[in-house]
């Protein structure tokens, strides 16, 4: 049986009902999602984040299946955590990593390892699909008739968004958070579902109202690495880039995958069907007790 989890997600999300939901179930990647995903060199991680949550969350509240389009509706954090968990769940509770210092005249290469259970997570209070903000009155809307305007509504960042901006966000990160508090602000006073040139409207003031308000209604999985240089003495903080990290895993791994479903061919004759639907822990155990047998035949000749 393949090895799966439940969890309780730190958003949450809403269905098409208008139903809340928070729970999710997920099963752990077997060789045909590390197969697919290492192979996916020109798509952007938030695509393949999609992809990979549609494959291995069977269930999201009570919709089952998950497609991709839902993967996509799921907020930012939540998806994070998922990945957290499908990991875990896949290839074990603990992460090894390496980094070089940031500290100058240092540039030590630092090996790390924690567990994934360490990294803070922080479940959002109000589970609204939509929030209000009350602007400040010196952060308030002219609309240019002599009307102020304070009130604002806007939605939390999903991953749609993620996908949608992933091309900008390594070139121009001013205009991805733009084109990004533009496709969130739902409502700004009277103005339902602003466009470009009402969002260029708001002032420096307003735009880090709301965006504080978006963070502090948002769960969140602190993914930045604190601790103190061994060589240096210096304490850092280093962002852990758990995207990058996971795909960087499958990608390192690809030729392994192809040597063990060999192998396991070969001894046992089943076909490569049947092997890549193992998780890497089932392919890793039969490898084990196939090396265990060969040592025991090698013994009795």
């Amino acid at each position: 049986m393949q090895q799966q989890t439940r969890c309780r997600l730190p958003g949450g999300g809403f269905d098409e009902q208008g139903r809340f939901f928070d729970e999710a179930e997920l099963v752990a990647l077997s060789g045909r999602e590390e197969e697919l995903l290492s192979d996916q060199g020109g798509a952007s991680s938030a695509a393949l984040v999609s992809t990979l949550l549609s494959r291995c969350v069977r269930r999201l509240g009570d919709q089952a299946p998950v497609s991709e389009a839902m993967a996509r509706q799921l907020l930012v954090a939540d998806r994070q955590y998922l990945l957290l968990k499908l990991r875990e769940l896949s290839f074990g509770a603990e992460v090894r990593s390496s980094f070089t210092c940031p500290w100058p005249g240092c540039g030590e290469r630092i090996d790390v390892t924690f567990p994934l259970a360490a990294i803070p997570v922080t479940p959002s209070q109000d589970k609204g699909p939509a929030y209000v903000l009350q602007l400040s009155e010196g952060a308030a809307l002219d609309d240019g008739a002599g009307g102020l305007h304070r009130e604002v509504a806007f939605r939390l960042p999903n991953g749609a968004d993620q996908e949608a901006l992933a091309h900008l966000v390594g070139r121009n990160e001013a205009r991805a958070l733009s084109l990004l508090l533009q496709r969130c602000l739902m409502r700004v006073g009277p103005f339902e579902a602003p466009g470009p040139g009402l969002v260029e409207a708001l002032s420096p003031l307003a735009r880090m109202e709301i965006e504080r308000a978006m963070e502090q209604a948002a769960p969140r999985i602190n993914l930045t690495m604190e601790s103190t240089c061994p060589v240096c003495g210096h304490d850092y903080a280093l962002p852990f880039d758990l995207q990058g990290f996971f795909f960087g895993e499958l990608r390192i791994n690809q030729e392994l995958l192809y040597r063990e479903t060999h192998y396991l061919a070969y001894h046992y004759h089943w076909s490569e069907h049947e092997i890549m639907s193992f998780t890497r822990a089932k392919r890793r155990r039969f490898i084990e007790l196939l090396a265990d047998e060969i040592e025991r035949l090698n013994n009795e000749r």
